[in-house]
């Protein structure tokens, strides 16, 4: 309606004048109305601009509780707004309510892509400063809260672990992942991303062969004996978009030792010590899936994407032999940079991927091995249950 619009033009010519008392109070009075009468000329993104066009103004007249009135009327419409989220978290630090350093992390999840406004750009990188102080304190304070409660510590290492991620969920510093494989989900089995080397002690044997297994490997890819093939490989009309870039792409590629309970005879041979301490880990043997082992390489400037995989009755567990610093691993809410020997298990149930990001080639010793939380009854129901359902490894 025609007076409705020249309303709203006389609270810009209010404001342009100088006179933000009663521009402010015009501006008000029209919302308010809207809202009593249940319509408005407005569409959404118009009637959110004019709730912080009166949070500017009440903020510009020093009153930042009526600023912040408007600001979560705004926020009502549109729970989202990026402008409404900073607005809101200035007014909250302003007043110096607790809530400011949470409301300042909801403001910057929402931070759009590409360049701001000056302004913008500097209320947010105070913001985010604002906000990093504040993580800072809250950690201590939680810490603290946690030390205070005795209690009795079977493995400090990992209860520290937990703990730590526990604080970070808290405030959101890290999201929650979850085990979900692709084919087979045994429930109740701990889920976490890297499994600790308490509940994976054969690990130190394998690092203990690091140098025999690299030498060994060095020495297949230097033979033109090794069969080298691309890690992923699909048929084409198989709907797995994630892999397109690298099935059937030598950029991503092993040789296999074993390979879905099968030795390959012809790269095993010219391994025999990397095979040798394979045969002590407690690999799955489920025929037509499981033991698997290979040399994986991972060529400059590749990066394999987010993904999970079969089956959580397995962790799969990495030997970095060959690493150029800066090349990255993540599991989950957890990355981690491949160092030379030191091995780790991983549960590949939950999303992760890789990055190397160099010049130089990356390779590692990949297989699997039972998840510690199976006993040996189940380990058997399972690898007769996944044979019978067809594998799908």
């Amino acid at each position: 309606m025609n007076s409705g619009v020249s309303s709203f033009v006389e609270v810009d010519r209010l404001t342009a004048a100088g006179n933000l008392p009663a521009a402010a109070q015009a501006l008000e009075n029209l919302l308010v109305a809207g809202l009593a009468s249940g319509r408005s000329d407005l569409d959404l993104r118009a009637l959110v601009a004019q709730w912080l066009k009166l949070a500017g103004l009440r903020r510009a007249l020093r009153q930042p509780r009526k600023a912040l009135e408007a600001v979560h009327r705004a926020l009502e419409l549109a729970p989202l707004d990026f402008m409404a989220l900073v607005m809101r978290a200035g007014l909250l630090e302003r007043l110096e309510e607790p809530q400011a350093g949470a409301a300042w992390g909801e403001a910057l999840a929402q931070v759009p892509e590409g360049p701001l406004p000056p302004p913008l750009e500097a209320a947010v990188a105070g913001g985010r400063a604002f906000h990093e102080a504040w993580l800072d304190t809250r950690v201590r304070e939680l810490e603290a809260a946690a030390a205070a409660v005795p209690d009795p510590i079977d493995n400090e290492a990992d209860l520290a672990w937990r703990l730590a991620r526990f604080r970070d969920n808290i405030l959101h510093k890290t999201r929650v992942y979850h085990s979900e494989p692709t084919h087979f989900h045994y429930p109740g089995l701990v889920e976490r991303e890297f499994h600790p080397r308490h509940a994976t002690p054969w690990l130190a044997d394998v690092e203990a062969g690091f140098e025999d297994i690299r030498a060994e490997m060095l020495a297949l890819l230097k033979s033109d004996r090794a069969e080298l093939e691309p890690y992923i490989q699909y048929e084409e009309r198989e709907n797995l978009a994630q892999w397109r870039s690298l099935n059937q792409n030598r950029d991503w590629s092993a040789i296999h030792l074993l390979k879905q309970g099968a030795e390959v005879a012809h790269n095993a041979r010219q391994a025999p010590r990397t095979m040798e301490i394979l045969s002590r880990l407690p690999q799955p043997q489920v025929p037509g899936a499981s033991p698997n082992a290979m040399f994986s390489l991972l060529a400059p400037h590749t990066a394999i994407p987010a993904h999970v995989g079969v089956d959580n009755t397995r962790l799969v567990c990495h030997l970095p032999l060959v690493v150029p610093p800066g090349c990255w691993f993540r599991v989950g809410a957890e990355t981690r940079e491949w160092r030379e020997g030191e091995a780790f298990a991983f549960d590949d149930t939950i999303e992760h991927e890789a990055m190397n990001p160099t010049d130089v080639l990356r390779i590692v010793l990949i297989f699997d091995v039972w998840h510690p939380g199976l006993t040996e009854a189940e380990r058997g129901a399972v690898a007769a249950t996944i044979a019978a359902a067809g594998n799908g490894h």
